[in-house]
């Protein structure tokens, strides 16, 4: 689960009925953070399409080698948006996915900024801004995954391994 010693009760457990995923365990050590982490997620979430943004966040996750991050979106775009031999496919190389342009360029940049954002360029941005997107766009793209760099590497640098739920 993780090398850290996690409560057996904790006030961020409440909602739980089935399980409580591994990553809420960490959390459980300072609830007050996670409240932050929710609310900066929720706000960067909300400035995007759902779909745009767990494709961005899988790009992101597995850039970062993120198990953990990685199957979860993957398990929200399987319930939302893609059937599982599509799902497979963008995991697997979204270049060939058959995704619109935009999106692979999106991923594409997702990767970038997950892999080294020190290297991200106005021509980077000026590549999707050929696809229509605002600069409110490009942003909101960058927030998504500088929060995924923070939250897969908390669960990371912890050791929280993947809930059996997520792989199956």
């Amino acid at each position: 689960m993780t090398y850290l010693d996690t409560p057996a009760e904790s006030p961020l457990y409440t909602d739980q009925t089935d399980y409580i995923p591994n990553y809420l365990r960490v959390f459980a050590l300072r609830p007050d953070a996670y409240a932050g982490w929710q609310q900066l997620a929720g706000s960067v979430r909300d400035g995007m399409d759902l779909r745009r943004y767990e494709l961005v966040t899988v790009a992101a996750a597995r850039r970062l080698g993120s198990d953990y991050c990685t199957l979860a979106h993957a398990k929200v775009l399987r319930e939302r948006f893609y059937d599982e031999p599509r799902l497979r496919a963008v995991i697997a190389d979204h270049h060939s996915a058959g995704l619109d342009p935009v999106d692979v360029a999106i991923m594409d940049f997702a990767d970038k900024v997950a892999a080294d954002p020190t290297t991200v360029t106005d021509s980077d941005a000026a590549h999707l801004r050929e696809f229509g997107l605002s600069d409110t766009d490009v942003l909101q793209i960058v927030l998504a995954v500088c929060i995924r760099r923070f939250f897969s590497g908390v669960l990371s640098a912890v050791g929280a391994d993947p809930d059996d739920a997520l792989r199956a």
